[in-house]
């Protein structure tokens, strides 16, 4: 049975009316609000992370070169006449930096012996632990720093603290300086304290080197107050 002219004219079809587009517009726009804040706190996660890796591995490398390079201090006293009250072993101790001479590691550099200076420095783009570093030359003082070349070991890097552990006396104790010129401490503790709080301790035993070494020449050397021949 076919619909008549007129039966055609009575058939409506309903569309959506405006508030229900605007419904479904406003729950359109809710979740693409959601997905877009779940996007971005992904991003952000993977962005903290990326910077938690990289602030590891800085503080990796960092302490392999300080251990390297302080962990094997030299304890030959210069040949040269060194200013009264200075160490004749060239080491300069205070509560925010240390200066010695120690051996630059191959990778890092020529190698070979090395004056080091270890400090927190501020930089164009902020704070950072520095090493500056110079080849080593049989002189009664330390070069001038400013003019050596230098290596970022970690940024954000705030302040450092040191301290020195003195075995000579008994019971040994730790301090803040080292005001002792006829020998070295036993242990260097060092703190670094960044923008995410204060890392936790290095402490770093010296070692003298070893006796293959060209500049002992049969000296005697003196580590936490006990002679090394």
């Amino acid at each position: 049975m076919s619909l008549g002219k007129n039966q055609y004219r009575s058939v409506r079809y309903r569309g959506f009316t405006l508030m229900e587009v605007l419904v479904v517009m406003a729950l359109l726009s809710v979740v693409m609000l959601a997905l877009g804040v779940a996007l971005r706190n992904v991003a952000q996660s993977e962005s903290r992370i990326d910077e938690r890796l990289v602030r590891m591995d800085e503080y990796r490398v960092a302490t392999a070169l300080i251990r390297s390079t302080l962990g094997r201090i030299s304890a030959r006293k210069v040949s040269v006449q060194v200013p009264a009250g200075a160490s004749p072993f060239l080491f300069a101790a205070a509560p925010d930096a240390i200066a010695w001479v120690g051996v630059m590691p191959a990778r890092y550099g020529a190698g070979g012996r090395t004056f080091f200076r270890l400090a927190v420095e501020r930089l164009e783009d902020g704070d950072a632990l520095v090493v500056r570093y110079q080849p080593w030359a049989d002189v009664a003082a330390f070069p001038n720093w400013m003019q050596s070349e230098f290596r970022v070991l970690m940024r954000g890097v705030s302040a450092i603290s040191v301290r020195y552990e003195n075995v000579h006396q008994i019971p040994s104790a730790w301090t803040v300086d080292w005001p002792h010129i006829q020998f070295l401490p036993a242990r260097i503790g060092i703190r670094l304290r960044t923008d995410r709080g204060e890392l936790s301790e290095l402490i770093v035993p010296l070692q003298v080197l070893p006796a293959s070494d060209d500049l002992r020449q049969g000296d005697e050397t003196v580590i936490g107050g006990t002679p090394v021949l």
